[in-house]
């Protein structure tokens, strides 16, 4: 649960609230008290202001890891893609010159060297 982006929209929620239903919101004891939390979004819930409605389910997904949920699951690659790649890359040893210097020529050197340079942050 991320606590600082839930803290974000609850200090929003704090003067509608205070408006429709003359209650002051306590973020302290909403993060701790279970039970103050859940009276709390019931509340936001049951709001004639909309943003109060959209800002008490969105605290309320947040708290319960709907974030998790709603995001989509990352690509894999499939087992034979990635069972080729690994054999194409056993099948032929590429000498590394940074590994070790002694079996690489001069111009590999160099040319890691330059690769490392122009692909690193400068």
């Amino acid at each position: 649960m991320d606590s600082n982006h839930i803290i974000n929209y609850l200090v929003r929620m704090v003067v509608p609230l205070r408006r429709e239903f003359d209650r002051k919101l306590d973020v302290g004891q909403f993060m701790h008290d279970f039970e103050y939390a859940a009276e709390v979004l019931e509340l936001a819930r049951n709001s004639v202001d909309p943003r109060l409605r959209e800002y008490g389910l969105y605290v309320e997904k947040l708290m319960h890891g709907a974030r998790i949920a709603d995001s989509k699951p990352v690509a894999d690659t499939p087992p034979k893609a990635r069972a080729t790649t690994s054999s194409k890359a056993a099948a032929a040893p590429q000498a590394d010159p940074q590994a070790d210097p002694s079996s690489a020529s001069e111009e590999q050197i160099r040319t890691a060297m330059a690769k490392k340079y122009i692909s690193g942050l400068r």
